[in-house]
């Protein structure tokens, strides 16, 4: 009850990548990058696991970005043909590789890292897939040039990787879909039905996380045009709610979402973001008890899972780690009230 986990991504070691940066790129020779890449996961590990996280990732270390990292053994994508192009509805610009032919998975894509990171930790093991409408929000398709039609596409390899990687030891299968609050209409027509091809025929848990997006300046910026009030989660979770899907992973801390929401999730999971990525101030482990105490009024706690607002990838490792401690030690806190002695 009340078991703690995190959005995705965490920051990599200096030595691998640089620091505090979306799209960073490796600082490790090609042939010695698979195996710093594995190195990078065992900490992110243990970082996970001394801080009290129950269900764990591999912190998306092997990943330059979320989204493209999974792209990048994909046929039909062009990754030398890049443009630059406005992704979430023209929140800001990003140098995407292009679709040129028909898409297809010629070969496992993260198998090997789950088996790598389930090798190493007896915690239950999460790990992240871009979801489909998010995986065409940040493309430019000179193909398929619709995007219903690439989102059933993606749905399709999705599918294919998901079912390798719970055979693998992955416990949970999460979607990331932050595009879900940008484009609400398609969340309705053909969002939730991508969702569905994807994870069709798992027997894992599934989850797909919403959020605001990362801790940077362009999503940070926007919050601030959302008014008083962000109710986008208003008219996605009512379809979530109705899903297939198990489990919800949204923001939540510092926020100005409606805490009431929650209560249109009934039945699933709730992931709430007690952690906040847009800031290098630590919440205390109180401030994160207080958060989960609100949550607890609309999900009840064998339902709640306290989570990260995001990714913490552009953090500094530091904040980073003390993040996860206040996580943790917050979530402690409120088990002990309930009288809740073991996991």
């Amino acid at each position: 009850m009340l078991l703690t986990t995190i959005a995705g991504s965490l920051p990599k070691p200096p030595w691998l990548a640089t620091p505090e940066m979306l799209w960073a790129p490796w600082r490790v020779p090609a042939e010695l990058l698979a195996e710093a890449q594995r190195d990078a996961v065992l900490i992110a590990l243990k970082e996970q696991e001394a801080a009290g996280i129950d269900v764990v990732t591999d912190g998306e270390q092997s990943r330059e970005h979320f989204v493209h990292g999974f792209l990048e053994t994909i046929d039909g994508i062009d990754f030398g043909k890049r443009v630059t192009i406005g992704i979430r509805a023209d929140r800001y610009k990003a140098e995407v590789p292009t679709v040129t032919g028909p898409i297809r998975r010629p070969t496992a894509v993260h198998v090997d890292d789950v088996r790598w990171a389930r090798a190493h930790t007896d915690r239950k093991l999460k790990f992240t897939l871009p979801g489909p409408m998010t995986i065409v929000d940040t493309l430019a398709d000179e193909h398929y040039r619709d995007r219903p039609t690439l989102a059933r596409e993606f749905a399709r390899v999705l599918n294919e990787e998901a079912r390798e990687l719970e055979a693998a030891g992955a416990d949970v299968i999460q979607l990331d879909e932050p595009a879900f609050n940008v484009y609400l209409d398609d969340v309705t027509s053909w969002g939730i039905d991508a969702v569905h091809r994807a994870i069709d025929g798992l027997r894992c848990r599934t989850a797909i996380h919403i959020c605001y997006g990362y801790g940077i300046k362009a999503n940070i910026d926007w919050k601030k045009t959302l008014g008083s009030e962000w109710r986008q989660y208003e008219e996605t979770f009512p379809l979530l709610a109705a899903s297939r899907i198990d489990q919800v992973s949204l923001e939540c801390a510092n926020s100005r979402v409606p805490i009431s929401l929650l209560g249109l999730l009934r039945g699933k999971d709730v992931l709430v973001g007690v952690i906040d990525v847009a800031t290098h101030e630590v919440e205390s482990p109180a401030e994160v008890a207080s958060t989960i105490r609100r949550a607890m009024e609309y999900v009840p706690p064998e339902r709640l899972y306290p989570c990260t607002n995001c990714g913490m990838v552009p953090l500094p490792r530091d904040v980073a780690r003390r993040k996860l401690h206040a996580l943790g030690a917050g979530a402690r806190l409120v088990r002990q009230e309930l009288g809740i002695t073991s996991r």
